[in-house]
């Protein structure tokens, strides 16, 4: 599947969303690996394994094998920080922000691309997960990197196009299930 089958499964009414999905197809405002790895990122954590295998097949055609790896950590890494994270900032109790996380997370250090495009790719992920303090925490490595306002907010527009595809999706399966089920 690719990205054109994947807007050819985008319901009627989610019309903008299939035009949002093309404009990124055309988008050149970012870099190949960081546009590509970004595409990538976001649709695994959308956790539509449609959304994942179309984007990640036409990935596959634009990254390395270490960025494709480097774009799956970014999401699978922050799935586990995401809910660590958002539950150590929304806690009332501010102990647990006194103690170690204890969490094994040795990509951030090293994924094997330039640290600025794993950073943005795991803010994107952060923000569709909901996690404000790595929303935070990966904004401040990329402004300490030299990445400007306009790269972070195409990430998470990218983040939330992308997500939005996912839900719209399985809207019109549900749609299409109900209907058939009603006949």
């Amino acid at each position: 599947m690719s990205i054109e089958a994947l807007k050819a499964r985008i319901p009627d009414f989610a019309k903008d969303v299939r035009l949002n999905l093309s404009s990124l197809a055309s988008d050149e405002s970012l870099g190949q690996q960081t546009k590509w790895g970004l595409l990538l990122a976001v649709a695994v954590a959308s956790r539509n394994s449609e959304v994942a295998h179309a984007i990640g097949v036409e990935a596959a055609g634009h990254l390395s094998a270490e960025a494709l790896t480097a774009a799956r950590a970014a999401a699978s890494i922050m799935a586990m920080n995401n809910v660590y994270y958002r539950f150590v900032h929304l806690s009332s109790n501010k102990e647990y922000a006194t103690m170690p996380a204890k969490l094994r997370m040795n990509v951030i250090a090293h994924p094997g691309v330039p640290k600025a495009d794993f950073e943005l790719w795991s803010l994107a992920v952060s923000a569709v997960n909901g996690c404000g303090l790595c929303i935070d925490s990966h904004e401040k490595v990329l402004r300490d990197h030299g990445v400007d306002a306009a790269t972070v907010q195409a990430a998470v527009r990218y983040a939330a196009i992308v997500q939005s595809v996912a839900v719209a999706i399985e809207a019109g399966d549900a749609e299409a299930a109900a209907v058939a089920q009603a006949a």
